[in-house]
């Protein structure tokens, strides 16, 4: 619809510099402050700055906005952009962080009614203002293109405050739940940083500005093909160091010049191993993802080894799932740490509804089969999570001969060609059953899945979590059929909780196992001493 014949179309609004002006109804001062405008609703015009109803029309532009304080920022950008590409202005010209929002770090109970609204925590000093638009993050015009072009028109909450913190150099451990952005939200600040420092000194020698580190291949990838996105036009290339692939190919492609390295612990070891002179010390800006699996014991040691071979980077650290004890890690790792939470981490998303069945062992596979003959259960393409590479594969073959449906299994052992061609089959429709071991259940972007079924219980409680919220990407709605027995007494009590902490039903099995009862009772007994004793 024209924006020009809206019934209800207010005047356009006056200079930057006028502080109040009636709209069409002479009733309503036109809104001076983004914050004081609501949100749109669906099928009305949005904000081209922040995304809020768009109730007026910029003169200049003749773009929808929403107060005069977001006409400022627009006519402010498109300034700077006449004079000369965003991407090309010389670094020490470019302004201040604290330009780039809209509100000034002096205004603290503003910062903080915004972080309380979009349901962000700090703890941390001098901790960067958030910001509600990629605009107002200083970011090179053509990054701002590309996050166009794949879809990001508004930044999510944890984006609104890891981005500018992440510019401001600031190194972060950042918590929020799965399918929150957090990849966006460190890619961004590495394409932008890198390519300043390229476009400042363009005729340096090529060596590794950033290091992102993952758990899994999978993850590696799909951080990768993103990072291409969002880097594309930029002087930004990346090369992508996993196991599976031929460490010859990958090491060429290092030679060619890059800024980024993608990989995995074991395989950067391999490099820095194999080709003692690759050096990674011109390295600013370290990421972990999946931080808690990183610092758990079998990666730690290969951690600590590519810390050792880095001067001081950055460290940008992120997980679904974050416990004291990798909090307190961190904080040695790196100095004057800032620690963001967004929404809930370390409980399951609420937009996956969790469906907990007690079934025994035995019973296991027809209670599956049943859910996916099922047409009122069964929401394919599916991921069904077990323990063993071997329990992949059996129940992949059983699945196909038992119910006809087309299932595949993808796990460890597996080469990266054939765990590529899988991934691209589920993500295209062609197979409606993938069964996987935990490479799929961190950090991967399952974007076509809405259904995951935990056929074995994972080793522990953020397993769990990471594993429910494949189901779920940036608050589509999912499900989450979950198989629990007394074989999984180890995790009864905080499966228990939960679930309920979630809304979620809690079988009657489940809430009066043994092993639930008894830990309730011992804790009781415990807080009965601690009382008398006081």
């Amino acid at each position: 619809m024209d924006i020009n014949n809206r019934v209800d179309q207010p005047r356009a609004l006056p200079s930057a510099c006028d502080t109040e002006e009636k709209r069409g109804d002479e009733d309503s001062p036109v809104k001076e402050r983004c914050w004081s405008q609501r949100e749109a609703l669906p099928g009305e015009p949005r904000c081209v700055v922040c995304g809020r109803y768009g109730e007026y029309i910029c003169d200049e532009t003749d773009d929808d906005i929403c107060s005069i304080e977001c006409k400022k920022h627009l006519l402010d950008k498109l300034s700077r952009t006449r004079k000369a590409p965003v991407n090309r202005i010389p670094p020490e010209k470019l302004p201040a962080h604290d330009e780039c929002f809209y509100i000034r770090d002096d205004a603290s109970a503003q910062i903080e009614s915004l972080r309380k609204r979009i349901d962000i925590h700090v703890k941390g000093e001098s901790v960067p203002a958030p910001g509600f638009s990629y605009s107002f993050f200083n970011l090179p015009q053509k990054l701002l293109e590309n996050l166009e072009s794949v879809g990001y028109e508004i930044p999510t909450p944890v984006q609104m405050q890891v981005i500018p913190a992440a510019l401001s150099r600031r190194n972060l451990l950042v918590s929020a739940e799965t399918g929150s952005g957090k990849t966006a939200s460190f890619l961004v600040p590495v394409v932008a940083r890198c390519s300043e420092v390229r476009l400042r000194h363009p005729e340096a020698k090529k060596r590794p500005l950033a290091l992102v580190l993952a758990p899994t291949r999978e993850l590696c990838v799909q951080v990768e093909e993103q990072a291409k996105l969002l880097g594309k036009g930029l002087p930004f290339k990346t090369a992508l160091v996993i196991g599976g692939d031929a460490l010859a190919g990958q090491v060429h492609r290092l030679r060619q010049g890059i800024e980024v390295i993608i990989g995995t612990p074991g395989r950067i070891i391999d490099l820095l191993t194999k080709h003692p002179n690759f050096e990674l010390d011109e390295v600013c800006i370290l990421v972990l993802d999946e931080v808690d699996c990183m610092l758990q014991k079998g990666f730690r040691d290969q951690l600590m080894q590519i810390f050792q071979a880095l001067s001081q980077p950055q460290v940008l650290m992120f997980s679904a799932t974050i416990l004291p004890d990798v909090e307190k890690m961190a904080s040695l790792m790196a100095k004057d740490l800032i620690c963001i939470s967004a929404g809930r981490p370390s409980r399951p998303n609420d937009s996956v509804a969790q469906v907990a069945i007690w079934v025994d062992s035995k019973h296991k596979k027809k209670k599956l089969f049943d859910i996916l003959r099922s047409k009122q259960h069964f929401m394919p393409p599916a991921v069904v999570f077990v323990e063993s590479r071997l329990g992949a594969d059996l129940l992949s073959e059983a699945i196909s001969v038992a119910t006809g449906i087309k299932a595949l299994s993808i796990h460890g052992e597996k080469d990266m060609k054939e765990r590529r061609e899988t991934m691209r089959l589920l993500l295209a429709g062609e197979v409606s059953v993938l069964v996987a071991t935990g490479v799929l259940g961190r950090g991967v972007d399952l974007w076509a899945v809405r259904q995951v079924i935990i056929f074995d219980m994972p080793n522990s409680i953020e397993e769990y979590i990471h594993q429910v919220g494949r189901a779920s990407r940036m608050g589509e709605k999912g499900s989450a059929i979950i198989f629990v027995n007394e074989d999984d007494k180890r995790l009864l009590k905080e499966l228990v909780q939960v679930l309920r902490s979630s809304g979620a039903a809690v079988p009657r099995e489940l809430a009066n196992s043994r092993y639930s009862i008894e830990t309730r009772q011992t804790n009781g007994r415990q807080k009965k001493r601690k009382l008398g004793a006081g």
